[in-house]
């Protein structure tokens, strides 16, 4: 259960000095002209928009297509915003400068489309140079646009809009969340705010964005780029203003601005080139405490790009708010990231360990987005993974230099495998680079952010380190402030290296998982490799397969990691000079997200066994451990469990267990744990979710009974030196110890069939509960007693209660606790988890506490998937519930059902009998698109 809940955690889970600010050269008056807001405009005291807004109820859902893509006939070079907050309404003011697009088609009309969700955002009044427009001679309205018909070069146009973020419950544009209001722009949220250009295309200097607001109720004001001036609005001494200004052009979903109560910590960083940046984190008072980890973060993020790929960050501050109400991780917006708290907020008693890593993690993700995403950015959002795919795979290079490098491949693996390959093989599929969309929301998805990762990470593969980084060079030398495509960014690959990538493209237009099968033989020397690819794809791709051979008598590596690069069908690679037969190392580390199969259709246990033993690549040492419990969890499944395949897993775990002489404890528990179900539903043609956890279940307490004195003795080993009162720490070391030691006692407490059992694992937890010195070690054990039964429910129970008294209302702790019983491996675990439903502390509004307890619960796979229904019949109410809020999160919680034809009749039918009764509702445009694809393909 603890290794479940691992996957899940993961699954549950993600951003002046030297600038130039010509403009202020400008009178003062001029540049700070919008203090006057909208009192010298005439304004309307109905919206001129109030008849659209009534049309977008019945609007149908329009699909957008790649090909489609048309430049602006003008773009906004220039726009400066104000911002006047009041309780329950808020005044936007926009003033725009238009320039003619001189790359426009000539046959482009010459009528401007701004965006505008009318259903956030009322039209107060609309002007160009100063001249009221008047409706349908100078501009017209529909759902979800204003069109200016007769726009002009140098045109100035303002609008003045009244939006209500207090209502705002999709958390997109700009809302309410506890002391402060702030904003979530990307993809489609400026339109929530007014009337824009809201595409990626049109890169706008944002001169200036004034905020006002009650003084007491709201100290802080913040935006994109420098601060200008603040002071205190001299018609009402209660309210105040601060005026931002941000040199660097930017497209609208890059916007952001919080109006708050909040606290700080600040610090500094010099950067390669001598300038001082002023970095400062703010959050709720009561969590300013947690913030340090993720400034340290910051900083060693700021170092990390410098030193790799000599990028320096180039405003004079930049600043991180924590929110609590978040769809998303964290957000990359210029000089001002907006992250979700469980990415920012970590101590020793509310974070765990992979807490702690995620927070690195994402910090570092967000930061480098200043280079992948905000100085160079997406052209159309079809190109997301452009920004997306390789920053994660910078993240990741980041985590592997911070920490362990196959420890975090194995990780990122493990989550591709898990969450992707299933996304792959349903209806949801698609290219990393989408061919249509309904809602753009949609497709943030695990393809375009961590198979899109993969897709850079094989750049580097085939290119090599050197060969990645002058082409990083010269994508940046190219393209720096503007909107490009992925086609530019291979171009800058293959031309700053000399080679041709064109076969390379088709991973960008390819949905799906390829295959790769493998055969060998060995003959007078030469041992000659046979690769075929299978895919999606209409011609063969470019595929790297990391490849490296060991002597099979002595297991010395005799060829050393070698990249074969499959470009055809079918190819075979020849090694000449060998003393003898070796076993071939496929795929090191993991070179490539395809599945890799032997060509008989088999599983060569005893290779596999000599390379769990042997292999030089950690990867695939980890992988082939894997593979072989594999093998014995399906011939379980199956009624066919092999005394041989015992044999061989009984080895590799007994040997693994007692390593002593390891210096990475995080590849050991790695090592020990079984596959996560997930990953090995994507191995079954027909997914028996109830029999698949049965058969992992048996496996896993065979291996604990065996071995259970080694595992007590290996646990009380680690106990004993984590005792020794070493200061906690969180570094590689201390979380593999804590990780390992957790293992051990996860084998150890699913050994409870017998009362005496049962009461004897419920004491193992609850002292390894009373005794944690950090949330790591109270949550292995919280895991382990959610799911006792029998003699150990009074432990259960007692645990239960104690960890939320001691949560003490922290929110991110009571996520964890509201999680784990949903994850819990109990017969009435739904009718728990519909009771946790009612609980005071439950919410459908807040994201995290929805998905830690709902989207928890469907991936308690067994439990989700009881084959009489009602935890489908639970998640259809849910939805239809969710949707009506945030249709962000029903759309991706709707996920669960789709893939219904991957399970037998009975479940197929009962998964889909929910598709179609949402499906006969009024739906948002998020979930209609999940829903009808999950219903058509």
């Amino acid at each position: 259960q603890q290794q479940q809940q691992h996957s899940s955690l993961s699954a549950l889970t993600r951003q002046c000095p030297a600038s130039s600010l010509s403009f202020l050269a400008e009178p003062a008056t001029t540049c700070l002209s919008m203090r006057g807001g909208a009192s010298s405009q005439s304004m309307s005291t109905t919206a001129l928009n109030s008849v659209v807004a009534t049309e977008e109820d019945t609007k149908a859902p329009v699909e957008v297509f790649r090909n489609d893509y048309q430049p602006l006939p003008y773009t906004v070079d220039t726009v400066r915003l104000e911002f006047d907050i009041f309780e329950g309404k808020t005044l936007v003011t926009s003033e725009m400068k238009l320039v003619a697009n001189p790359n426009k088609p000539e046959d482009l009309p010459e009528a401007l489309v701004l965006d505008g969700d009318e259903s956030s955002v009322k039209l107060m009044s609309i002007q160009i140079d100063g001249k009221d427009l008047e409706a349908d001679k100078d501009y017209t309205l529909s759902p979800g646009k204003l069109t200016i018909l007769q726009p002009t070069d140098g045109a100035t146009v303002k609008t003045v809009v009244e939006i209500v973020p207090e209502d705002n419950t999709q958390l997109s544009g700009l809302y309410r969340s506890g002391p402060m209001y702030c904003t979530q722009c990307e993809a489609m949220g400026f339109r929530r705010i007014t009337y824009f250009p809201d595409r990626p295309d049109n890169m706008s200097t944002f001169e200036s964005v004034k905020l006002t607001a009650d003084a007491k109720n709201y100290p802080v004001l913040l935006s994109n780029g420098n601060l200008i001036e603040k002071g205190t609005v001299e018609s009402d001494e209660s309210r105040h203003y601060a005026l931002w200004s941000d040199p660097f052009p930017k497209p609208s979903y890059l916007f952001a601005a919080v109006a708050g109560n909040l606290a700080s910590i600040k610090d500094d960083y010099t950067t390669s080139s001598g300038n001082k940046v002023h970095l400062e984190i703010f959050s709720e008072a009561e969590s300013v405490d947690k913030l340090h980890y993720a400034m340290d973060s910051l900083k060693r993020s700021m170092k990390w790009d410098e030193d790799r790929f000599g990028l320096e960050y180039d405003l004079g501050i930049y600043n991180i708010v924590a929110t609590s109400d978040f769809n998303m991780g964290a957000m990359e917006n210029k000089g001002l990231n907006i992250f979700n708290t469980a990415y920012v907020l970590a101590d020793q008693k509310s974070a765990t360990d992979k807490d702690f890593e995620l927070v690195e993690g994402v910090i570092g993700h967000e930061y480098f987005h200043n280079w992948t995403g905000n100085r160079v950015t997406c052209r159309d959002w079809f190109q997301l993974t452009l920004k997306e795919g390789l920053t994660v795979f910078r993240d990741q290079e980041f985590s592997s230099d911070m920490n362990s490098r196959p420890v975090n491949r194995i990780e990122n693996v493990r989550g591709l495998r898990g969450r992707q390959f299933a996304e792959d093989a349903g209806p949801m599929s698609h290219p990393i680079r989408p061919d249509s969309y309904i809602s753009m929301d949609n497709f943030y998805t695990a393809t375009v952010y961590t198979k899109g990762s993969e897709v850079i990470r094989m750049y580097q593969t085939i290119l090599g380190v050197d060969g990645f980084n002058k082409g990083m060079k010269l994508y940046f030398e190219r393209h720096d402030g503007t909107g490009v495509t992925c086609d530019d960014f291979l171009a800058a690959m293959a031309d700053a290296n000399g080679v041709d990538l064109s076969q390379f493209s088709l991973w960008y237009s390819t949905s799906g998982t390829p295959t790769v099968t493998y055969s060998s033989k060995f003959e007078d020397g030469t041992f000659s490799l046979t690769l075929s690819q299978k895919s999606k794809s209409q011609t063969p791709m470019h595929i790297p397969v990391s490849v490296g051979l060991l002597d099979k008598a002595t297991g010395e590596e005799v060829v050393s990691t070698t990249v074969l690069d499959l470009k055809e069908e079918i190819q075979t690679f020849s090694f000449d000079g060998l003393k003898g037969e070796v076993v071939p190392s496929i795929l090191r580390e993991f070179s490539a997200p395809v599945k890799l199969e032997a060509a008989t259709g088999g599983v060569d246990e005893e290779s596999l066994a000599f390379l769990a033993a042997r292999d030089t690549d950690g990867f695939n040492r980890w992988e082939s451990g894997q593979k072989l419990y594999t093998s014995l969890i399906f011939q379980t499944l199956n009624g066919e469990a092999s005394e041989k395949t015992q044999e061989f897993v009984n080895e590799a775990f007994g040997r693994t267990l007692m390593d002593k002489e390891t210096s990475d404890f995080s590849i050991q528990a790695y090592a020990l744990m079984l596959p996560s179900e997930a990953t090995l539903a994507e191995d079954m043609k027909v997914i028996d979710p109830v029999g698949l956890h049965a058969a992992c279940g048996a496996v896993k307490k065979a291996l604990a009974r065996k071995y259970k004195a080694e595992l007590l003795e290996r646990y009380n080993e680690l106990t004993a030196t984590m005792n020794e009162g070493e200061e906690f720490k969180v570094d590689a070391e201390s979380i593999g110890r804590r990780r390992l030691r957790n293992v051990f006692l996860d084998y150890l407490c699913s050994i409870k069939e017998t009362p005496e059992e049962q009461a004897a694992a419920a004491k193992l937890a609850t002292d390894h509960f009373e005794n944690a010195t950090g949330m790591t070690d109270k949550m292995a054990a919280l895991s382990a007693l959610a799911s006792m039964d029998g003699e150990g429910s009074g432990a259960r129970d007692k645990g239960i209660q104690k960890f939320y008294d001691d949560a003490n209302g922290d929110a991110l702790v009571l996520n964890k606790w509201f999680m784990t019983q949903a994850l819990a491996d109990l017969p009435d675990v739904l009718d728990r988890v519909k009771k946790l439903t009612e609980h005071p502390d439950f919410t459908y509004k807040n994201p995290n506490r929805l998905r830690s307890l709902v989207n928890a619960f469907t991936m308690n796979s067994a439990a989700f998937h009881d084959e009489e229904g009602a935890g489908y019949e639970f998640i259809g109410d849910t939805l239809e519930k969710v949707d009506q809020i945030n249709p962000q999160v029903s759309s991706r919680m709707a996920g669960c059902l789709i893939q219904w034809r991957r399970y037998d009749e009975k479940r197929g039918k009962l998964m889909k009998s929910q598709l179609e009764r949402l499906a006969s509702l009024k739906l948002s445009d998020d979930l209609f698109e999940v829903v009808n694809r999950g219903l058509k393909h």
